[in-house]
């Protein structure tokens, strides 16, 4: 843009219409150079740069129309949007603009930031940010089946990742997108930003979804959490993701009725997305490197955020786990034992009844071989809340309820095969490992239930559930 003045306006908007005499007023007091989205013969009587095919509206990141800027060697050194005649009066330094008009009108929309507008734009003009493999479709070629065909789906119908849509995507995160979020198992291949937006884009996230989606790639990709590990083994296991803090909020993420279960876009895309991930940039695929007997339904993705809603008996999970504010924790869940206690109404009773279903992980006569992630529900937290336990108190109560005795544990008792070898048993076992049982709170209001998440082998031998900050944008 040359030196001066530039107003950038459309014909098709009220505004820049009601303006259109002050242009003029300014064209003859100096130097003015008008930019018009929709007519090069608006304003008439003007010299007009035709900006239809928006190139210098997006370059000049305009917003609103009309924006009257001043360039000066060649840079932008101040803007006004919209009509405020005192402020275009300061700001031209030319007095009395615009007599008879209003004082004040605000702007309409550019045309540059219109629905799927800018991101067309960003890809025309803004040079490629993405250096994924195109891939070209027949123009009779359906664009859902076509991602059936080519194994990036789950599954279930995936949206067509365009060029545009990832764009949009990226804008989710202040990321670069060629930077590198994690070397993704089995095949241990570098993940960018950019990769993980066009699984992302195939989940069917939102843009604001993405830096959550970034986190748990990073999160499920620490060696602690042993991936690999997860998907070739053929338990049932997959990543559950939890997450906590104000995201939750701003994501409208579910964490009351049905927080396990179907209908909120946010907890069902970021999860699917994660295993999206897996499956198209690690290759990580049921059949081949993935050989769960069983699986389970969580594997398609399986995310959920934890409730705030000031009777939670203990702080957030990833805040004991040493990380504060928006985070997330994966864990390597095999599937959900809900339970109920209808009837206990003091925390002894119902941290008993709590012991015995976690006995059951795994196997009743299984020691230190799987962690387990509790979902409490609310009117089973109220019990503990209103009794003053707090994490540490229930875990501690829970602790000798989970010691298992070398009789009930020795292959052959009670008729059951199955057991602990012999070496193991010159002493009662814990349960868990030291930390290998996590405690979350999510759910409706009704219901005296609450859940079970059996895990998969634990520890430095297995899996370690790991738990990050989320980078918002």
């Amino acid at each position: 843009m040359p030196d001066g003045l530039v107003a950038v306006v459309k014909r098709d908007c009220p505004t820049c219409a009601l303006v259109e005499p002050v242009l003029q007023q300014l064209a003859g007091a100096g130097a003015l150079t008008v930019v018009s989205q929709d007519d090069p013969g608006f304003p008439a009587g003007l010299p007009v740069t035709d900006d239809r095919e928006l190139e210098v509206s997006w370059r000049l990141r305009i917003e609103t129309v009309p924006t009257l800027l001043r360039v000066d060697g060649g840079a932008e050194t101040g803007r006004v949007e919209g009509w405020l005649r005192s402020a275009w009066e300061t700001f031209t330094g030319v007095e009395d603009l615009g007599p008879g008009l209003p004082e004040h009108r605000p702007g309409c929309g550019s045309r540059s930031v219109e629905w799927g507008v800018e991101e067309e734009l960003a890809r025309r003009y803004g040079g490629s940010v993405l250096t994924a493999r195109r891939v070209e479709l027949a123009d009779l070629e359906d664009d859902v089946e076509a991602v059936y065909a080519r194994g990036w789906s789950d599954g279930l119908p995936c949206v067509p990742p365009t060029e545009e849509r990832v764009l949009r995507m990226l804008g989710g995160t202040s990321r670069a997108p060629d930077e590198v979020v994690a070397v993704v198992p089995p095949d241990l291949v570098e993940c960018t930003v950019e990769k993980v937006a066009v699984n992302a884009v195939l989940a069917g996230c939102l843009p604001e979804h993405l830096p959550v989606v970034l986190a748990a790639v990073e999160a499920a990709c620490r060696d602690e959490f042993a991936l690999h590990g997860v998907l070739a083994t053929t338990w049932s296991a997959g990543p559950v993701l939890v997450v906590n803090g104000p995201v939750t909020r701003r994501l409208r993420m579910n964490s009351g009725i049905n927080v396990l279960g179907q209908g909120d876009r946010a907890n069902a895309t970021i999860g699917r997305a994660l295993q999206l991930v897996v499956r198209n940039v690690g290759g990580g695929r049921p059949g081949e490197v993935d050989r769960a007997t069983l699986g389970n339904p969580g594997k398609v993705g399986w995310c959920f955020a934890e409730a705030d809603d000031g009777l939670r008996p203990f702080p957030p999970l990833a805040e004991s786990r040493g990380v504060p504010g928006s985070a997330l924790t994966v864990f390597a869940g095999a599937g959900l034992v809900p339970f109920l206690d209808q009837l206990s109404r003091t925390p002894e009773s119902l941290a008993r009844t709590l012991a015995l279903v976690l006995r059951t992980v795994g196997h009743p006569k299984a020691a230190l071989g799987m962690d387990a992630l509790v979902v409490l529900g609310p009117e089973h937290g109220r019990v503990f809340r209103e009794a003053g336990w707090d994490r540490e108190r229930l875990l501690a109560e829970l602790e000798p309820l989970l010691v298992l005795q070398p009789d009930e544990l020795r292959r052959g008792a009670l008729g059951i095969a199955e057991g602990m070898p012999d070496a193991l048993l010159d002493r009662p076992l814990p349960k868990f490992r030291p930390g290998g049982l996590l405690l979350t709170y999510a759910g409706g209001p009704a219901g005296m239930f609450s859940a079970v998440i059996g895990g998969w082998a634990s520890g430095a031998t297995g899996s370690t559930p790991v738990t990050v900050p989320i980078e918002e944008a």
